[in-house]
């Protein structure tokens, strides 16, 4: 049988050219990894009333708060990690992250909760939502910190704790119905 061209080719290199293809490949690396951190500082406009220091004053210790909460939970179901980013997006889908899927309506209306696309949220990742918030409300005394703060913070560190990219996330959304 015929040995496989690209294995003939290598087989029939020299070590000097597969040296400069390896120089070739490290420089190519380093050249994306160089242009991805010089852009990482560049961030979009911020919405109106969000910012990157909004419960600095109020709740500084939210984020830890929030951190260290799922931190522990992701350690135990790493698949909360997916439940928590996909709960985020589901609230933010129709109409912006307002933490209406997180929230009751008034006057015996049905909550988006049970709306067929929310239905299939994993309860855990509700759960796990609530708790946070009922910590973050014991820490900032009241309910300092939105619903929809803590879904955008809870799919943040679930990212990052599942393995993916830290990311800055601006806060300062409200709760809406």
């Amino acid at each position: 049988p015929q040995p496989h061209p690209t294995i003939t080719m290598a087989s029939s290199s020299s070590p000097s050219a597969a040296r400069a293809l390896l120089v070739l490949a490290a420089a190519a690396l380093v050249l994306s990894y160089v242009s991805a951190a010089a852009g990482a500082g560049d961030s979009p406009p911020l919405a109106k009333g969000l910012s990157f220091d909004f419960y600095s004053a109020k709740c500084p210790q939210a984020e830890a708060i929030v951190f260290a909460f799922l931190n522990d939970a992701i350690r135990k179901d790493v698949g909360l990690a997916a439940a928590l980013l996909r709960i985020h997006f589901h609230d933010c889908f129709v109409q912006g992250c307002a933490g209406s899927v997180h929230l009751d309506k008034p006057n015996g209306v049905d909550s988006e909760t049970v709306s067929p696309p929310n239905v299939t949220l994993r309860p855990s990742a509700s759960k796990a939502i609530n708790d946070i918030r009922a910590l973050l409300q014991r820490a900032c005394g009241g309910p300092v910190v939105s619903c929809a703060d803590i879904a955008a913070l809870a799919a943040r560190d679930s990212v990052h704790l599942a393995g993916g990219p830290r990311y800055a996330v601006p806060l300062g959304r409200r709760d809406g119905l």
